[in-house]
Order: C-alpha cells, then structure tokens, then sequence
C-alpha cells in the first residue's frame, strides 16, 4: 500500500530531546548499533539542549517519523478497535505479532511536509500523574508539525489479507491521531490509499 496521511490536527513530537534519555532508553532498544547511532544523530545541538522537551528528528531540517514509530501507533490502534464487535481488527488475536513480523512501514525515515507559509510550533501542557505520593502535576514541551502537514509512506504487507484491516487503523486515524497526547485529538488525521 502506498498511503498520504493529512494531518487534520498538529502533531506533536515523540522523540526525547534529553541525548542520555534517548541513549538509555529508546535507542538502546535497538539491537543495531547503527541504528542506534542514526537515531541520535538525527537530534541537532538545539535540540539537546532544551531536555525536557519532545522533538521530531530532523535531516537537513526536516522533520521526520521513524518507521517504528507508525507501527506504534498501529499498535494502538489495533488494540482500540479489537474492542468493537465485528471490526476487522477483532479478528486478530496476537495483533502485536501480526504487526511486528507482517506489517512494515517504509522507508525508515517517513518526511513530514509542512504546507507552505505555515512553520513548526510547541505544545506545552499540564500532566497529572498518580504515584505513592498521590498526585502531581507536571509539565510537558513538544515540538509540533501544524495541521495541513502530510506524510506518504508504504507498508510492505507478507499477508495481503491484512490490507483491509491496515485501512481500518487507518481510518480510525480521524479519531485518535499519532504522537504523543493523542487522547486529547492532536495528531489527528485523514488518508488516502495512492496505490
């Protein structure tokens, strides 16, 4: 499948800004060791230096997902609508295996295209977060890609019969978008099928 994703709300950034958070955690998932090393150097210096904040990385200053990405975000999806009776998705029993070893968004680095007079943004809101101390607030900083921004990638399918449920995530897109607080509508999006 060859798809386009619209952003219909801003997208936030999932990648930590903080080098030796992304280093320990995120990339140090990766049993490449290049990868891993592609990873961090996709972070320029200014990012590095607010390390709070959640970014997109970047090649010659354009934003990007990385592939992993997307397929978390199917993840998610999958796992919402193998709630709804006679979804395509309910079908699935191990749907994080299906995804990891069936479903494979391509290339690694999937673009972001900003429409044309319209520039990267931040988010900054207010999480609650319940622990042994009871509740606290916090904040969180994300990069941002404005509505309007379009993505086009293709996902290699080895089960070809795994496309209608691929369009169904897809389509659950308009509700529960990519990115981070995607609860709260930001990364909402729309698609179309180009080939």
């Amino acid at each position: 499948m060859k798809v386009r994703i619209t952003f219909t709300e801003e997208s936030l950034g999932l990648t930590s800004a903080n080098p030796d958070l992304f280093d320990e955690f995120q990339a140090s998932r990766s049993a490449d060791a290049a990868k891993k090393e592609e990873e961090i150097a996709a972070q320029s210096a200014s990012e590095k230096i607010d390390k709070a904040t959640t970014i997109f990385p970047k090649e010659n200053g354009i934003p990007f997902f990385w592939d992993y990405q997307i397929k978390g975000a199917f993840k998610d999806f999958c796992k919402a609508m193998n709630k709804v009776p006679k979804s395509k998705s309910s079908a699935i029993k191990a749907y994080k295996q299906a995804i990891d070893n069936l479903i494979f968004p391509e290339p690694r680095k999937i673009f972001i295209s900003i429409p044309a007079g319209l520039s990267m943004g931040t988010c900054t809101r207010s999480l609650r977060v319940s622990g042994p101390q009871g509740e606290r607030i916090t904040l969180a900083k994300s990069e941002t890609v404005p509505a309007g921004s379009t993505i086009f990638f293709d996902i290699t399918l080895l089960d070809p019969a795994l496309e209608p449920v691929v369009s169904e995530w897809l389509d659950y897109g308009k509700f529960k978008g990519l990115s981070q607080w995607r609860n709260s509508g930001k990364g909402r999006f729309t698609w179309e099928k180009l080939a």
